[in-house]
């Protein structure tokens, strides 16, 4: 077999969900896979994480057996589930529901979900301790990956799924380009997992076993189960006039009292939330890619995926979702592009010209719909903390405008996403328009 027919070699930068799920996609297609993960074991960064009805549907078509790990892990409710939003600042009522489904949008500790996911990958699949220096695209088609500790890798296909500070977003964009970096969204939150006794305790028994959001002035809380129920996932944002320190990145020391301070006139049952914390705590930046968005998410035969390629703010509960869609759509494209270099036996493109033909389609099928989730997702937190002056604190406006951003993210047709990929790259492969090669 000649080089032009050897099977495509797929690099995948980064182990986190989306770099997990996009290497579970290949392998259940066949396709070639490594993962290189700067981190000694695989990480994710946060507490709780919920998944998204259009994310649910997204891993039973990268493949069966991911989506049987997923409900394994994810705490169940098996009735009618709901998002419940709540006027923390006056009554503590709920003033507005929206239907998720049954058994949906379910969740636990992003830990939890990673390392049973992992469990499905050979550890020969896997290269830890490789933090990415430089890309190097090839004339012939090969890509050489760079790392740090000076040692090369080669492949056809690199996959940035290096996170929200990506650097082969850094590589595609140019170092200068201020949307190769995301920028601070004027909120910060903290976040803690809370035995569920304690919890009881502070918040009573209807509080603690479904998810609530408790909205009002420039902040809100969000409580949902995780763990089988043995925890309580609680998430407070704060509005922040201020910078974040430079130096900070992510994270920075923080304490209770600061919470305390936030909320102190918002109503009892939500002071008791706050007391929930400890007192020594991080508090978490939120970053997102709004203010300079990437203009595209290829270049050649290198692409950036999930956070690498659209950093979102965690309001809509979709950002591991759309780093699913995003998996999934490579996982397809480059499956039909490994079967063009393996079939074809009288060449009308070389093998490079394939391959990234697979990720202009990819590019041309997610641009659009993952751009718009941190505009969305800034859309949502100002209705959380009355901050959108059409709606402020009134139910009867927020119920609509928080339902069309939920909806627009879980009715998505992930059949026809995958088919529209596909249909793509033909496009492309016989000739249609392309672009960022």
């Amino acid at each position: 077999m000649s080089e032009h027919n050897a099977p495509v070699r797929v690099a995948i930068v980064g182990g986190g969900i989306t770099g997990v799920i996009l290497a579970l996609g290949l392998q259940k297609r066949g396709i070639d896979y490594t993962i290189y993960e700067r981190a000694p074991a695989f990480t994710e960064i946060g507490a709780g994480i919920g998944f998204s009805p259009n994310a649910e549907r997204a891993l039973k078509v990268v493949d069966p057996e991911v989506y049987a790990v997923y409900k394994e892990v994810a705490s169940s409710n098996a009735e009618e589930d709901y998002f419940q939003w709540v006027d923390g600042h006056r009554s503590n009522e709920v003033v507005s529901k929206l239907l998720i489904g049954v058994d949906a949008f379910q969740g636990g500790r992003r830990s939890d979900f990673l390392e049973a996911w992992s469990e499905l990958i050979p550890r020969d699949k896997v290269r830890f301790g490789r933090d990415v220096d430089t890309i190097f695209q090839h004339e012939n088609g090969n890509v050489t990956l760079k790392f740090k500790d000076g040692s090369t890798e080669q492949a056809d296909i690199v996959i940035g799924c290096d996170g929200i500070r990506s650097r082969v977003r850094q590589l595609i964009l140019g170092e200068a380009n201020p949307a190769s970096y995301p920028r601070y969204t004027n909120k910060y939150c903290f976040r803690t997992l809370v035995p569920m006794p304690q919890a009881q305790a502070a918040l009573g028994e209807e509080r603690i076993t479904n998810r609530y959001m408790y909205n009002g002035p420039n902040a809100h809380c969000m409580i949902y189960p995780v763990a089988m129920g043995a925890l309580l996932n609680v998430l407070l944002v704060l509005s922040d006039p201020g910078h974040w320190p430079a130096d900070a990145r992510h994270t920075a020391p923080g304490d209770k009292q600061e919470a305390v301070r936030a909320f102190e006139d918002w109503h009892p049952h939500v002071r008791a939330l706050v007391d929930l914390l400890p007192d020594e705590l991080d508090k978490w930046a939120i970053f997102d890619m709004h203010d300079y968005p990437a203009p595209y998410y290829n270049v050649g035969s290198v692409a950036v995926a999930g956070d690498a390629a659209h950093a979102s703010g965690p309001h809509l509960g979709s950002g591991a979702g759309f780093g699913i869609e995003d998996a999934l759509v490579l996982a397809s494209v480059i499956e039909a592009a490994d079967r063009e270099v393996r079939g074809a036996t009288t060449k009308k493109k070389k093998k490079v010209e394939i391959c990234r033909d697979a990720l202009v389609a990819y590019n041309t099928v997610r641009y659009d719909r993952a751009q718009w989730l941190p505009g969305a997702t800034r859309e949502a937190v100002e209705l959380f903390q009355w901050q959108d002056e059409r709606v402020g604190s009134d139910p009867e406006k927020f119920a609509p405008e928080i339902s069309r951003l939920f909806h627009t993210i879980w009715d998505n047709d992930i059949d026809e996403m995958v088919k529209g990929a596909v249909r793509e790259f033909n496009t492309v492969l016989a000739g249609g328009p392309r672009a960022h090669l």
